[in-house]
């Protein structure tokens, strides 16, 4: 008999060239079976998260999910999980989950927070690898016309990476939202759907700020919807803006207190 679990994952994606498990590089999945593997005496335990992050992108809290071949104490799970992966990594809270629960797969949703320092400290060490240090000040409300026009159902083709060709391009955007950032340091987009394309995020933001900084015009984000390619779609934003923030899941896979992630 196995267990399923569910990590609540936050990571600095500097240091990594994304999620998956790649052939060189470090990988966030790799140090977490790492540790996992080292839990279990070195039984290999294979993690999957609910989203694939790229290098560079940041999680406040990526759901993994995994089974293992003996049933934890959640307390001392988590503990042992912190004190085996490295610095960048931290586990915030673990669930046990029903049988069948897989953290991609299972999720009704997922959000993503975009993160863009309009002022001079956006530049500094301290700030700029964690946000886009653009060195200009979209208009706000001209970034909301533009995510107006994306928000609901829509076929995001455009606003995707180059990869083997899908079953369907069609994503719901529930939410997608500009708020200004305290400070006056810059704004940020929270963005919330039932799924995301490889870079649509980065390329939605990249689209919509040319636009709020006048390089575009607003109606060119319904054209795009209308492609199927992103051969005229602006280049996507640095990765080092973007955070994965949650995943969302039905209150029946929890077997302990569903988390408000």
């Amino acid at each position: 008999m196995k267990w399923t679990y569910l990590a609540l994952l936050s990571y600095d994606g500097a240091k990594f060239v994304g999620w998956q498990r790649q052939a060189e590089g470090r990988s966030v999945q790799g140090v977490f079976e790492s540790s996992l593997a080292r839990i279990h005496g070195g039984i290999r335990v294979v993690a999957h998260g609910a989203g694939r992050t790229d290098a560079g992108v940041h999680a406040l809290a990526l759901a993994v999910s995994f089974s293992t071949p003996r049933q934890w104490d959640i307390g001392r799970l988590n503990r042992a999980l912190n004190a085996l992966l490295p610095e960048d990594c931290w586990v915030s809270a673990v669930h046990p989950m029903a049988p069948g629960f897989h953290a991609r797969t299972s999720a009704l949703g997922r959000r993503y927070r975009y993160d863009i320092g309009t002022d001079a400290e956006a530049a500094s060490p301290f700030r700029r690898r964690y946000e886009w240090a653009l060195g200009g000040s979209p208009e706000l409300a001209v970034l909301r016309e533009a995510a107006e026009v994306v928000s609901g159902t829509h076929d995001f083709r455009a606003f995707a990476a180059k990869s083997p060709a899908k079953p369907h391009y069609r994503c719901n955007l529930r939410r997608v939202e500009w708020l200004a950032r305290d400070g006056g340091t810059g704004v940020s987009l929270h963005i919330e759907g039932d799924r995301f394309l490889h870079h649509m995020v980065r390329f939605l933001v990249g689209t919509m700020v040319d636009i709020a900084l006048g390089r575009r015009q607003t109606s060119e984000m319904r054209t795009l919807l209308d492609r199927t390619d992103n051969l005229t779609t602006s280049p996507p934003a640095p990765p080092q803006g973007l955070f994965f923030v949650g995943a969302q899941y039905p209150a029946e896979l929890y077997l302990g207190t569903p988390d408000a992630s």
